[in-house]
């Protein structure tokens, strides 16, 4: 009986998910969502796996503030049972640093900061400990859309398109751009369920951006440009479409040392150094260029860049043309 089990026990954590499930929970309680995010499976998959750490007694679930929240057995998180010697091995395990499990502490790190600006912790005062209703940062930002005039915008590398459907409720018309036809049918989804219209969803790459010159008032690069194979070329297309006086809008990652996104996450580039980032902003021909700090965690080996330039109102001398938008043009012709 004790081998049966043994065997049992050995098998479902012979499973890299429910390792790597056991390791997240073990530096704190998550709940689905935030497991999904961190582990970066199928919703379903992840109540597969907790369903099963649950009937073997490893993980433990509670309800609370709408939400059920898993974390570690209290004989795991106390280091006290029969099984006390093979959770101190695991933890062992646990604490060696691996691509793996760089990643996995990365995507923790902005489960944490999403926390941080949701009503729960925005909405209570810090000295009082009281809740005050209705202040959220996600309906600031909505709001401070209400102050945009009407305008038309391209989500240039749109992913999931969160970004195309927020940026909808304000816009004229939004175009929302991605080479992956998988995410943008995702993105339609999510547009039909939160009833998200004038989004004109289309299958492109950043540095052959389907739309017409001069056709769009603000273009939007929302942590794209480390994707771009040529980034260059990718702000050359902004640059390309916008119409006089159009606006760019830039978020993205400082360089940095996280070399394990380029296989996990698909990057090309780690981030980009400020000046660096202005001078290609600037080098496409857009004047005022401005690159600031957006965001920034003491833990987070990430911080988020805003840049942002224009598009002159009066179009500049042939002769003049940025050599990143002679590059693009090029590009263009010989395809």
């Amino acid at each position: 009986m004790y081998v049966d089990g043994a065997s049992s026990l050995l098998r479902l954590l012979g499973d890299d998910a429910r390792l790597r499930l056991l390791r997240a929970l073990s530096l704190e309680a998550l709940n689905v969502s935030e497991l999904t995010a961190i582990l970066g499976i199928a919703q379903s998959g992840v109540s597969r796996h907790l369903g099963l750490l649950r009937d073997a007694a490893l993980v433990a679930e509670e309800r609370s503030g709408g939400y059920t929240w898993y974390r570690l057995a209290p004989d795991l998180e106390t280091g006290t049972g029969p099984r006390a010697g093979l959770w101190a091995w695991l933890r062992g395990e646990f604490a060696r640093r691996t691509e793996a499990t760089t990643a996995d502490d990365a995507r923790l790190q902005e489960v944490r900061r999403m926390r941080k600006e949701n009503f729960a912790k925005h909405g209570a005062d810090s000295r009082k400990g009281q809740i005050v209703p209705g202040r959220s940062w996600a309906a600031w930002s909505r709001a401070l859309g209400l102050l945009l005039p009407a305008v038309d915008v391209a989500d240039l590398g749109c992913g999931d398109g969160y970004l195309s459907i927020e940026a909808a409720a304000w816009a004229r018309s939004v175009v929302a751009v991605d080479r992956s036809p998988e995410v943008l049918a995702r993105g339609r989804e999510l547009a039909g369920r939160r009833r998200a219209t004038r989004i004109d969803w289309r299958r492109g790459d950043l540095e052959q951006v389907p739309l017409d010159d001069q056709s769009v008032d603000v273009a939007l690069l929302s942590q794209a440009l480390h994707h771009a194979e040529d980034p260059a070329a990718a702000l050359a297309e902004a640059f390309r479409i916008l119409r006089p006086s159009g606006r760019l809008l830039v978020l993205d990652l400082r360089r940095h040392d996280e070399a394990w996104v380029r296989t996990t996450l698909g990057d090309r580039w780690l981030g980009f150094d400020d000046a660096d980032l202005e001078r290609l902003i600037a080098q496409a021909g857009f004047e005022d260029a401005v690159v600031r700090v957006g965001a920034r965690g003491a833990a987070d080996p990430f911080v988020t860049l805003i840049a942002a330039g224009t598009r002159p109102a009066v179009p500049a001398p042939a002769s003049a043309a940025p050599d990143a938008t002679a590059r693009s043009r090029n590009r263009r012709t010989r395809r």
